[in-house]
């Protein structure tokens, strides 16, 4: 019965094959006989289409040519604006994105002229996915949605389907799930309506995973359960292997323990069976975490070792890290806190490495690109530890540890801070000997006077530091006094480690950015110009305000690109600093700020762009006076020193730059920075 079966398939393959070179065969023949009219061109993209389903790349390639050129002769824009669109299939499929989207886009001129609509949005239907795999989401989003509005109309439902998962996915990667899970359902819906199995599978499966992520197991559970039901026993045990680990970890976290066990069970089963490492890794942690729970420490112990290699082995970090916080809290049960603390060093310098390394995988949009995965990204760590109830308790060894681990970063913020001052003095003193020497030469005087000048854009560099740290350094110092009083427990102490770090981190960063700076510069403000990447500035400064644009619910979007700029760094990265923070100071909930930078007449154009409270067009003329220090309340009431935008000014003009602002109350502002690519000539 099986050979049966196989025969019949291999012989519907067959005739299918035959069928479809048939009908090629016979739209070639036609093609040979006809004139050189409107109906050539039409009978030529019917052959071409089939070609490109046929996947013959080739052929398709030859004869779009040549339609292209009859299209011309012609004066046929229909005919040219379905070549260019065919073309651009072909360049996509082949993962020459540059090529696809200058086909694209020129398909869509003819398609605009002719005043197809319909071919409008399916050329911004696939401009938008190639923007959202390039991580350009703003314009992919803005591609999309434009399509999704004409699929809508015309009650497209295979177009609309795709167009739901390509949005849902760019929503996801920039971080609103919210909107991710509406297009998600949104799809499911479309193809349920399509009766798309394989769709729906997928549909399924993204919204398991971003339910999970939100916190929301039991919608997680339904909708994981549900695509099962569609799985087939045979052709999708894949599928079925790969969902177990994640279903049974949405149960452990409603502390449904023996449903937990029960998939973990059938997917590391399953996992050892196929050999699949990657699926025996997740079934061990999950597994680790579950016998944690149910204080099965030794099976547990040995179930976390046995994850660690094989993550190690993989150089797996998304489920290494998981497995470092679960060794944390098995060892924090069993109460080895030293082991404890240091599977929690582990953990935290791993991410830190994880978040430096998103940052840097950020893609910048040229012809080595690589096609990104239209899944939904795979599932990071959702499980949180739950906070005990907060208790006064005596403090333990392992407190101690990290009582004097805190100390540690505050005495070394401390001894930066000394540093800084040191320096500082040294630049007043020396200037107050100049200013003696000068009395008996007009020379020195002039001198003197630039050393002036010098020493006040020091002093307003030193009072926003003063200002930037103030943050930081109460923070810190209120979470010790709460840990001084016994006020939290264990558990909401290792919370709250990440913070403190990232605080600590952040001050000590601004500290050293600036001693070095001032260092170099004491005898004189010169700039030490070289050439280095924007893009990297933009991605460590914004790094940096991640936390507040998240508690002020901004969205914060990246357009920058690899463009070497010749400046100080250390002083640009001073401005880029502070031109970020007055944008998230001035914008609120559901704002926008956008980093870009940009090729203008051989410069490099920086634009800090948000879409704030605005500047009325009298306060644009204070902004960089030197002589007023001008300063208002931001969106959340947050209080500045007024010299952040004139010591900007300063710094971008000594690097042979200048500085400039665009802005419209209400609507928002632009700041921009023009700087040369390369030394001046003399």
């Amino acid at each position: 019965m099986k050979q049966l079966l196989m025969t019949f398939a291999i012989c519907l393959c067959a005739l299918t094959s035959f069928a479809q070179n048939a009908k090629i065969d016979s739209l070639t023949v036609r093609l040979a006989y006809q004139n050189q009219d409107s109906t050539k061109v039409e009978t030529s993209l019917l052959l071409i289409n089939e070609l490109y389903n046929f996947e013959d790349y080739n052929k398709a390639l030859l004869f779009i040519d040549q339609t292209s050129e009859l299209s011309k002769t012609l004066n046929y824009e229909k005919g040219l604006a379905e070549s260019d669109y065919i073309k651009a299939l072909i360049y996509n499929d082949q993962d020459n994105q540059s090529r696809a989207v200058a086909n694209f886009e020129s398909a869509r001129g003819y398609f605009i002229a002719i005043k197809d609509t319909l071919g409008i949005a399916k050329v911004n239907n696939n401009l938008g996915v190639i923007e959202i795999q390039r991580g350009n989401y703003k314009k992919g989003l803005q591609n999309s949605l434009s399509a999704i509005s004409i699929f809508e109309e015309k009650d497209l439902k295979d177009d609309l389907s795709k167009a739901y998962n390509n949005l849902a996915k760019a929503y996801y990667n920039t971080n609103k799930l919210d909107k991710a899970l509406q297009y998600n359902k949104k799809a499911l819906s479309v193809r349920e309506e399509l009766d798309d199995l394989d769709g729906m599978k997928h549909s399924l499966k993204n919204l398991g995973q971003l339910y999970a992520l939100n916190n929301d197991y039991r919608r997680s559970i339904d909708n994981y359960e549900r695509m099962l039901t569609l799985l087939d026993p045979q052709e999708d045990k894949d599928i079925r292997g790969e969902i177990m680990p994640s279903l049974g970890k949405s149960y452990l976290a409603i502390d449904d323990t023996d449903k937990a066990a029960e998939y973990l069970r059938e997917g590391l089963r399953y996992s050892r069976r196929q050999k699949d490492d990657l699926g025996i890794l997740k079934s061990l942690n999950a597994f680790g975490e579950l016998n944690t729970k149910n204080r099965n420490l030794k099976l547990a112990e040995n179930q976390l070792l046995e994850a660690l290699k094989i993550a190690r082995r993989l150089d797996n970090d998304e489920e290494l890290l998981y497995n470092l916080k679960l060794n944390r809290d098995l060892d924090s049960r069993r109460g080895f806190y030293e082991d404890a603390f240091n599977w929690q060093n582990q953990y935290y310098e791993l991410k830190d490495k994880l978040d430096k390394e998103k940052l840097a995988a950020i893609p910048v949009p040229d012809n080595s690109t690589e096609e990104a995965q239209i899944e939904t990204p795979p599932l990071i760590e959702n499980n949180k530890t739950k906070a005990a109830e907060p208790t006064k308790t005596v403090i333990t060894d392992k407190k101690k540890q990290d009582i004097l681990l805190v100390y540690g970063l505050i005495a070394g913020l401390v001894f930066i801070t000394a540093l800084l001052i040191f320096s500082y003095l040294k630049g007043s003193k020396d200037s107050k000997s100049a200013m003696t020497l000068t009395k008996s030469n007009k020379e020195l005087a002039l001198k003197n006077l630039q050393l002036e000048e010098v020493n006040q854009v020091k002093d307003k560099l030193f009072s926003i530091v003063s200002h930037d740290l103030k943050d930081s350094i109460s923070s810190i110092k209120a979470f010790l006094d709460l840990l001084k009083d016994g006020g939290i427990s264990k558990e909401e102490f290792n919370d709250l480690i990440p913070e403190l770090s990232e605080n600590a981190n952040n001050a000590s960063s601004l500290l050293f950015n600036l001693l070095n700076w001032s260092k170099s510069q004491m005898q004189n403000l010169q700039p030490k110009p070289e050439l280095f990447n924007i893009q990297e500035v933009f991605q460590i400064k914004m790094s940096l305000i991640e936390k507040k644009v998240n508690d002020k619910g901004i969205i914060l979007i990246d357009e920058s690109r690899r463009e070497f700029v010749y400046a100080d760094r250390s002083m640009l990265e001073i401005v880029i600093q502070n031109l970020i923070t007055n944008a998230v100071k001035f914008t609120g909930k559901g704002d926008v700020i956008t980093v870009s930078n940009q090729d203008y007449n051989g410069k490099v154009l920086i634009c800090v762009e948000d879409t704030g409270i605005g500047i009325s067009e009298e306060n644009q003329k204070k902004l960089f006076n030197a002589k007023k220090n001008f300063t208002t309340i931001g969106t959340e009431n947050e209080k500045g020193t007024g010299l952040g935008l004139t010591i900007c000014k300063d710094l971008v003009e000594l690097n042979n730059g200048r500085i400039w602002v665009e802005s419209t109350p209400n609507i928002g502002s632009k700041f921009f920075i023009e700087l040369p690519k390369a030394a001046l000539s003399e």
